[in-house]
């Protein structure tokens, strides 16, 4: 037999994935925030 919810349990799967990825982003944007300004700074200021 085959569920009802099937298609909310796949949402809710896709959405718990994004929502870990979304974490990962974070943190690594938050750690390397500084650095990544300082290339960009040191581009815009070498144009």
């Amino acid at each position: 037999m085959y569920f009802q919810n099937e298609k909310g349990q796949g949402l809710v799967e896709y959405a718990l994935i994004l929502v870990l990825v979304a974490i990962v982003v974070i943190v690594i944007v938050t750690l390397l925030g500084g650095s990544i300004g300082n290339v960009f700074s040191n581009i815009v200021s070498n144009l």
